[in-house]
């Protein structure tokens, strides 16, 4: 079992197998719990019957619990996409951050709790190869039917410390986009990972991309309205990646 010597304790989790046709890690996803304790999350992180797992657990004054080996797949990703593959938990490292979520009473992420988090993605970032533009949220690979770990996360503080990747967002607007230039943040979208297809539509997929784009990358104002705020974000976004 491959260990952060970051942990403070380990947990062992029942459902856990191996990586999927020898898949090597190359992202690393970001979850909060969504429960009112971090013992709870964790007695359900590691129940068989609750058909979930994680590797980590980072509690809010920065306890981390270990409860999957680096080297095995947990299932903490659900149905999912990124990047055209849809075989999330065999490709990821999943870290779940305590926080109640947006139905419990969503508040910040206290300092201590991000020390933790920035501290052990880093760690995680030794032991395997993670472009800075797989550092993602639950809500990325899973639009719509994910909003975790939310608006209140401070992906800004892990890119300054050398995790993920981040260009401060555009002012928000309300200026919706339309026909070609809809497109074109759909192309731009698809070519970062996300699961959207150049319609030149504002369907509902599209919706929900956005919602989750901005989530991550333009936090200030989540609308789900692609608009040129949104728009000229990602377009720094992929140029700073060269693609």
């Amino acid at each position: 079992m491959i260990l952060s010597p970051l942990a403070d304790r380990v947990v062992e989790a029942a459902n856990v197998e191996p990586r999927r046709n020898g898949r090597a890690v190359d992202m690393l996803l970001l979850h909060y719990t969504g429960m009112v304790s971090a013992a709870a999350a964790c007695e359900l992180l590691c129940s068989a019957q609750s058909g979930v797992s994680c590797h980590y657990l980072v509690d809010e004054d920065g306890t981390i619990t270990q409860m999957v080996g680096e080297e095995m797949r947990a299932w903490h990703a659900g149905v999912s996409r990124w990047q055209a593959e849809s075989d999330t938990n065999s490709r990821s490292i999943g870290i779940e951050i305590q926080n109640p979520g947006h139905l419990l009473g969503y508040r910040d992420f206290p300092p201590a709790q991000m020390r933790a988090v920035v501290a052990l993605a880093q760690d995680i970032l030794t032991r395997h190869s993670i472009p800075a533009a797989n550092v993602l949220a639950h809500s990325d690979v899973a639009p719509g039917r994910k909003i975790d770990p939310g608006e209140r996360f401070d992906w800004a503080l892990l890119h300054a410390a050398g995790v993920g990747h981040w260009v401060p967002p555009s002012p928000p607007d309300e200026q919706a986009l339309e026909a070609a230039t809809l497109r074109d943040f759909q192309l731009l979208l698809n070519a970062y990972g996300y699961d959207i297809a150049p319609t030149g539509e504002l369907d509902v997929q599209t919706a929900k991309v956005t919602d989750a784009f901005q989530r991550h990358f333009r936090p200030g104002m989540v609308s789900g309205v692609p608009d040129r705020s949104t728009l000229l974000t990602a377009e720094r976004l992929v140029g700073a990646l060269g693609r």
